[in-house]
Order: structure tokens, then C-alpha cells, then sequence
């Protein structure tokens, strides 16, 4: 049984493997689950086995590319704290606020992937959701806890995670309106668009200003800090 499970799931990564470099080569879209297996040297019936559709395959993919990103992995081992939600909220928008700043064209597809989605089926934004809940749900909900516990937060009600997801969709669509050449919406080209929406977020999900202001300017010195570092190094 042990020698069929570990083969088992040799095979899946042996899958994930070839789908990478398949999504690497033809995007999403031109991509095909015969096309992943023929990469992988299995049959389609038994890549379907592993992963019941394209999309499954694809938010696996960015699951395991979350959870190889050292930074966050540091972030989701701290001790859940009012720092701890603050750092989590600055780093989501900072994370959608790069894919338009950034020349990283791989993640901006996979921003228009996921809008796409939720105007066709829902099959991917359903998986991708998942796994971010997977990953982040449990730091969230402890760290708001301890916020509220700390007087440094309002009692958030009987579904705290959905604090989280508030906030996830309002930076998403920011990154949206940003994303095309030439953009929806310019928010009048403010230059600490980053800090109105930590701001904007961090209120809506309870915090109090006091507490914004002390662990949001503390996090953005060290920042800044840690910059004049690098830039003197």
C-alpha cells in the first residue's frame, strides 16, 4: 500500500512538472489536457485521475508556487497578532498592486484568468479561492482574534473570514482597473495609492486608527530601512 501511494504521488508531480512547463510555453489558453499528458508520457484518462480538469492543474500549480515563496511562508509562521493581520493585508496589496506595475506579463495573464472566470463557469476562481483560504484562512481569522482581544480591533461578528475576502476582492479590482495600457481608472495618479488602501482595508476589517497608524507606519519604516540598506550596500 505504501509503494502504491508513493508512486501514486510521483506521478502527480510528475504531471504538475509537465503542466508548468506546458503553461510555461503556451499560457493557459493554449494549453490542453492532451497536451499535459503527452508532455507527462501518460494518458489523458490518467492525468484526468490526478486532476479533474485544466483548471484544477492550474491552481495547484500557483498553490505550490505560494508555498515556495520564502517571504510568505515567513508571514504565515508568525504568531497570529494585530502586526501579524496588518503585514498580511499589506503584502495582499502590495501583491496585486505590482502585477500592473510590474513586467511580470505570466502574472497579469493569471489576474485576466481569474476574471475571466468569474464571468464563465467559476471553475478556476472556485479552486484558486480554495487554496488561498487553504493557506492564509486560518493566520487571518487567528490574527484578527488576537486583535480584537488586544482592543485594537472591533468584534468582527460570526463570519470573520469573510473580513478577508472583502478585502481581497476590493484590491483585486483596483489591479484590475490598472491592468490595461492604458487604465479604467487612474485614482487621480496618487503616488500612496499602496497606503490609502491598507488604510481603506484595514478600517473596513476592524481595526481602529490607532492601531493602523502605529503597525502600518512601523511596517513602512522598516521598509524603508531595509531599502537605504540595500541601496548603500
Amino acid at each position: 500500500m505504501s509503494s502504491l501511494r508513493m508512486t501514486s504521488d510521483l506521478r502527480r508531480q510528475l504531471i504538475l512538472g509537465a503542466a508548468k512547463r506546458c503553461f510555461a510555453r503556451h499560457g493557459f489558453t493554449g494549453t490542453t489536457t492532451k497536451s499535459v499528458a503527452a508532455a507527462a508520457a501518460i494518458s489523458e484518462a490518467l492525468l484526468f485521475k490526478h486532476f479533474p480538469s485544466k483548471a484544477a492543474l492550474y491552481a495547484e500549480i500557483l498553490s505550490d508556487e505560494c508555498e515556495a515563496d520564502p517571504a510568505l511562508m515567513e508571514l504565515l509562521e508568525r504568531e497570529p497578532s494585530t502586526a501579524t493581520l496588518v503585514e498580511l493585508i499589506r503584502g495582499m496589496v502590495q501583491h496585486f498592486l505590482e502585477i500592473a506595475d510590474g513586467p511580470d506579463q505570466e502574472e497579469a495573464q493569471r489576474l485576466r484568468l481569474m476574471a475571466t472566470s468569474h464571468l464563465d463557469d467559476g471553475e478556476f476562481a472556485r479552486l484558486l479561492y480554495a487554496k488561498i483560504e487553504t493557506l492564509i484562512g486560518a493566520i487571518f481569522v487567528a490574527s484578527l482574534e488576537r486583535a480584537v482581544a488586544a482592543g485594537d480591533a472591533r468584534p468582527c461578528g460570526s463570519e470573520p473570514l469573510n473580513l478577508f475576502w472583502f478585502a481581497h476582492h476590493t484590491v483585486m479590482t483596483a489591479a484590475l482597473t490598472r491592468l490595461p495600457s492604458v487604465p479604467c481608472l487612474a485614482y487621480g495618479g496618487a503616488n500612496d495609492l499602496e497606503r490609502q488602501l491598507c488604510e481603506f482595508l484595514l478600517r473596513g476589517i476592524g481595526l481602529n486608527d490607532a492601531a493602523i497608524a502605529s503597525h502600518l507606519s512601523h511596517d513602512q519604516a522598516a521598509d524603508a530601512d531595509k531599502t537605504a540598506i540595500a541601496e548603500s550596500a
